[in-house]
């Protein structure tokens, strides 16, 4: 029935607006969330750049102090090696010559005395003493590089047992102005040095020092780890990027307990490397706090605001519901079910328009109970009032689209408005409603009806009053040709044929 498309009609809107307040909450919320996403993410990138540049500065520092004292450590030697080939030398006194090789000799209490090996390996000076005592040091690698590379150059040493204390030794070659070999000048750096320079420095617990040979040797290391320390690591990705490019960082897996590292270094063209390892778990650790309670909260925000959300789309729901009820009643009969009277004018002039813009054909049916007025005042009021419902059942169930209109005209007379019918169809309409109730009343005859019938094109000057006219006058044709049967006006300004 045409009621059922009011009511969804009607309530739409209300329903819309509840699936909108809903729709328009979750895009709230999407979107703020969004937006803090994008700052947190902002967060972390500031945080782990912060970290890096930390790094890298700390980096910087630890490796200027050791590059300057092993170039402080480096002059001396090559001013001793140098001195060694003076001719002059040799034909000195003892503390003469002391004076001479280790007067601008760089000491420190980190540094060990610096020595002077001859061709075969034999102590020959030594800074501390005018009178050493024999050592032979042909055996050791720095002894062989020199004795074997002329061009070596500086040779740091890995980490050995150097005089008593774990160090490095640093030597340089002693080459005579015909190019042999005359020697090695050797002095170390003791592991001291190295814990006092760390010690000076706040690290977090998980912080990793590693200071590297050019080769990839472990110098040095903190924490300290003597498993580690002497290893060659130079066959890691990490490590070969450290000894190969200028500065940088990576990220990595620490070997010791598998925890992501971001690893920083500032110049791995230096004798020795610097790489600085920090957890990206501390790195982050405050972000996390934040980002956990700006997540915490913007939940709780999330869940308020979709909850205030479904509680006012309810209510919206409640609200369209009882305006349906309403509109139901206002617009309702309340004996039949069908649409009263006022819903049917205003249906009436919405279609007429509507037929007129569209030149499309519009129907009416007009239906009078034949003899009610008789058949109630002998079997009383509600007997009269059971057979008006038993015609609009019929009316209901003949009149099936969502556009058709059926409502209760006034007392026993009932109307349909049947958008886009031709007289023809709408005079089946009403033959089948007729006969609906002719069948429905049986052999007792209880009343019949009859019906008049108006369909025409609408022009834009014209009033629907015109087609109801008509449809009066088809009925009043009907009723005068001895009812239950259905008039058609052909024209509605016309002629009537039953």
């Amino acid at each position: 029935m045409g009621f059922g498309r009011r009511k969804d009609t009607a309530s739409r809107p209300w329903r819309l607006s509840a699936k909108l307040l809903i729709l328009s909450s979750i895009v709230t919320v999407l979107g703020f969330s969004a937006i803090c996403t994008s700052v947190m993410l902002d967060m972390r990138h500031s945080e782990e750049e912060l970290a890096r540049q930390t790094l890298e500065n700390l980096a910087s520092g630890i490796d200027s102090d050791i590059s300057r004292n092993v170039e402080l450590f480096d002059l001396s030697l090559r001013a001793v090696a140098n001195n060694m080939v003076a001719p002059e030398i040799n034909g000195v006194s003892k503390p003469l010559r002391q004076l001479i090789l280790f007067d601008h000799a760089a000491t420190a209490k980190h540094f060990g005395a610096i020595q002077v090996f001859d061709s075969t390996g034999k102590l020959i000076v030594d800074a501390s003493t005018f009178d050493p005592l024999p050592e032979d040091r042909s055996g050791e690698e720095y002894f062989k590089v020199h004795r074997d590379q002329p061009d070596a150059g500086l040779f740091i040493s890995p980490p050995m047992l150097h005089h008593g204390a774990y160090a490095i030794v640093l030597s340089r070659r002693i080459t005579s102005e015909d190019g042999r070999f005359l020697g090695v000048v050797a002095g170390s750096i003791r592991f001291s040095y190295f814990h006092d320079l760390f010690g000076r420095l706040r690290l977090d617990p998980n912080d990793v020092i590693t200071v590297f040979r050019r080769d990839g040797t472990v110098i040095m290391r903190t924490p300290f780890d003597l498993d580690i320390i002497g290893k060659n690591l130079g066959d890691l990705p990490g490590v070969k990027r450290a000894l190969s490019e200028p500065s940088g960082s990576y990220s990595g897996i620490a070997s010791a307990n598998h925890s992501p590292r971001l690893y920083v270094w500032r110049d791995g063209t230096r004798p020795l490397v610097v790489l600085i390892g920090k957890p990206w778990a501390d790195i982050n650790r405050l972000w996390r706090i934040e980002a956990t309670r700006i997540g915490a909260i913007m939940g709780a925000l999330a869940v308020f605001v979709l909850g205030v959300s479904l509680f006012l789309a309810r209510e919206i729901d409640r609200r369209a519901a009882a305006e349906d009820k309403l509109e139901e009643l206002a617009t309702t009969d309340a004996l039949t079910g069908l649409r009263n009277r006022r819903k049917f004018d205003a249906s009436m002039e919405i279609e007429w328009r509507r037929a007129a813009r569209q030149k499309r054909p519009l129907a009416l049916l007009m239906i009078d109970a034949d003899h009610f007025k008789t058949f109630n005042d002998t079997f009383g009021h509600q007997a009269g009032d059971e057979v008006l419902i038993g015609i609009a059942i019929c009316i209901s169930d003949s009149v099936h689209r969502a556009g058709d209109c059926a409502a209760r005209y006034g007392g026993e007379e009932f109307a349909v408005l049947l958008p886009d019918l031709s007289p023809a169809q709408a005079f089946l309409v009403a033959e089948t409603i007729r006969l609906k109730v002719e069948q429905w009343c049986g052999e007792t005859a209880i009343t019949t009806v009859s019906i008049g019938v108006a369909s025409m094109v609408p022009d834009a000057n014209s009033e629907w009053t015109v087609m109801v006219n008509a449809a009066d006058r088809a009925l009043y044709a009907a009723k005068a040709d001895g009812r239950n049967r259905t008039v058609l006006a052909h024209n509605p300004k016309l002629s009537l044929a039953a």
